[in-house]
C-alpha cells in the first residue's frame, strides 16, 4: 500500500551559496555550495562532522551563520516557509510527546497543519510503519524502535512534498530498515525529494547523489 500520492511539488530543486555555521567558537562546515535538483539526495561524514546541522539548515530548521539556503520549484524561487510547512523530517534526537499516545501525536500534527480527515490518514500510516496495535500506547512507554517507527510515521502523516531523514534506521530492525526503503522508493516514484544523512551504507545506497562532509568541507 503505497502512501504517497502522485503530484505535489515537482522539479524541485535546493541549492546552497556559500553556507557556513558556527557555533560559538566551533566551526560546523564553512563555504558549503551543493545542488540537488531530484531523486535522493545523501549526506555521509564521520561522527561529528555536521551532517545533522547541514540538513537541518536544509530544511530551514536552523539558520546558518552565513550564506543562503534556496529552494525552487520548476526554476522558480520558493519561499523557505513555503516550504518548512511541506517537509517531512524524522530523526532520533526528534521526540513527541511522551504523555500523548501514538494516535495522539499523530492527531496533534495532523491538526497543527489545519489537515482534514486525520483519522484514516492516521490509521493508514500506523498501519503503513506496523504499530497500529501500539495506537494507544504512550510515547514515552515505547521502546526505542517503536519510538522510531512513530517518529517515521510523524514525518509523513501529513503527505509531505520533501523528506529529509536523519539516521532513520536507528534503533530499528531488519523490518524497520526495510521500511526505509519503501518510504524512499514511495518517494521518488512520486517525484518528490528526499534527504537523508547517513554512515548506513544501505541507506546511502538509496540515494542517487551523495556529498561526503569532511573537516567542514564538502568532499
Amino acid at each position: 500500500m503505497c502512501l504517497i500520492k502522485p503530484g505535489g511539488v515537482h522539479l524541485m530543486k535546493v541549492q546552497t551559496f556559500n553556507l557556513s555555521k558556527r557555533f560559538g567558537p566551533n566551526q560546523v562546515f564553512d563555504n558549503i555550495n551543493l545542488e540537488h535538483k531530484r531523486g535522493v539526495l545523501g549526506i555521509s561524514g564521520p561522527n561529528g562532522s555536521g551532517k545533522s546541522t547541514l540538513m537541518q539548515c536544509l530544511a530551514g530548521l536552523i539558520r546558518p551563520t552565513s550564506g543562503q539556503v534556496k529552494w525552487y520549484k520548476k526554476e522558480q524561487d520558493i519561499d523557505l516557509q513555503h516550504v518548512k510547512k511541506q517537509l517531512g523530517f524524522a530523526a532520533p534526537y526528534i521526540n513527541l510527546y511522551n504523555e500523548l499516545t501514538c494516535r495522539e501525536n499523530l492527531d496533534f500534527l495532523i491538526q497543527l497543519r489545519k489537515k482534514q480527515e486525520a483519522e484514516p490518514r492516521i490509521l493508514q500510516v500506523m498501519k503503513r510503519t506496523e504499530i497500529a496495535d501500539l495506537a494507544d500506547q504512550l510515547f514515552g512507554k515505547l521502546s526505542t524502535g517503536q519510538q522510531q517507527r512513530l517518529r517515521l510515521a510523524a514525518a509523513i502523516v501529513h503527505q509531505p512534498a520533501v523528506l529529509f531523514l536523519d539516521e532513520p534506521g536507528s534503533n530499528l530492525d531488519e523490518a524497520g530498515r526495510g521500511l526505509i526503503k519503501q518510504l524512499v522508493e514511495g518517494f521518488k516514484q512520486a517525484n518528490k525529494p528526499v534527504v537523508i544523512a547517513s554512515n548506513n551504507p544501505d541507506e546511502l545506497a538509496l540515494c542517487d547523489r551523495t556529498y561526503s562532509l569532511l573537516n567542514g568541507k564538502i568532499m
